[in-house]
């Protein structure tokens, strides 16, 4: 563990000299150098992760895809939200606008005496190894996740942001950061809060982050692989996540959302709350209103027309709650 963070030091460090510090030097922003060194381990875990993508799952999917890939231009599209998100375009966006809000709450917090929690201290000579440490958060931020998921799917607005997500029909390992960008904020206030709240600190968040992200792309590969009868509810596999995208369960017929498999990691979160489904299926991907039978329901071929129309959704949702009212 102590080389292989050695190694991501030396690889930080060189990156920020040899590119990241030139150039900030030459726009004139030797203001954000100290921030724009921490934002440098987000772009090498970003590397690491498309690396492994294109390395190991790749040719994972090549071996036994669960259906052959037709429609690479949403594919590509993938790709792009997955470039845009892993190499740390959208953390920096994040940073100008909303972190500076966040470090002045806690920042005053502090001053008026109110701690966070430091879970890594809970029992010392335990919790504070590395790796004890980084599974406890880890467990946490999975709890957290399923949490949120299922509230994606539970309240109209959120899902009107969140289908974006779920209406690629060629679901692929470059699918996971297929999202709405509003919804990547609120979702990444919730993870930056609880990290605060439960004084994750910021190099293990980092590695968590990496973690979550690519098991979520492993799970939304074109793979047809599963752990079996009790690997399935231990960790989540390719199967299980189809399941949870499969175009049968995500609407009823009345257009109600319901859903299934909400686990980023641990599918032991749907099994204590009874939103598991275990049927062993590798099924066709996608939102039910999206087949011609079902009106054929548009929700964007290119960047810009799945952001707009996920805004519209919710626009829509909010006038008619108005009207009612």
């Amino acid at each position: 563990m102590d080389t292989f963070n050695h190694l991501i030091g030396m690889a930080q460090e060189g990156l920020f000299e040899s590119v990241i510090q030139p150039v900030l030097y030459k726009l004139g922003l030797s203001g954000v150098i100290e921030d724009a060194y921490d934002a440098t381990l987000w772009l090498i875990a970003g590397l690491l992760q498309i690396a492994v993508l294109i390395c190991v799952i790749g040719p994972l999917q090549r071996w036994r895809p669960v259906e052959a890939v037709t429609d690479r231009r949403a594919v590509r599209l993938d790709i792009l939200y997955t470039v845009i998100h892993r190499l740390g375009v959208f953390r920096v966006a994040l940073f100008f606008a909303i972190d500076p809000f966040w470090d002045g709450i806690f920042g005053t917090l502090h001053v008026w005496g109110l701690s966070t929690l430091q879970l890594d201290q809970l029992w010392p000579g335990v919790t504070d190894n590395p790796l004890i440490s980084l599974a406890i958060y880890l467990l946490i931020f999975d709890l957290v996740e399923y949490l949120y998921h299922r509230a994606q799917h539970t309240f109209e607005w959120m899902w009107a942001l969140h289908a974006v997500h779920h209406s690629q029909r060629q679901m692929t390992m470059w699918s996971d950061n297929r999202n709405h960008l509003l919804d990547d904020v609120l979702h990444d206030i919730v993870i930056v809060v609880v990290s605060q709240l439960i004084g994750v600190p910021p190099a293990q968040f980092v590695a968590i982050v990496a973690i979550l992200q690519l098991v979520e792309s492993f799970s939304h590969a074109n793979l047809r692989l599963h752990f079996g009868r009790w690997g399935e509810r231990l960790l989540v596999s390719p199967r299980f996540h189809r399941e949870h995208h499969g175009i049968a369960y995500e609407t009823t017929p009345t257009g109600k959302v319901v859903g299934s498999n909400y686990a980023v990691i641990f599918p032991i979160w749907d099994v204590l709350f009874r939103t598991g489904r275990f049927d062993g299926k590798f099924g066709p991907t996608g939102i039910a209103d999206q087949l011609p039978d079902a009106g054929g329901h548009d929700y964007g071929e290119t960047f810009l027309a799945q952001q707009w129309l996920g805004f519209k959704r919710l626009f829509t949702l909010r006038r008619r709650r108005s009207r009612a009212a």
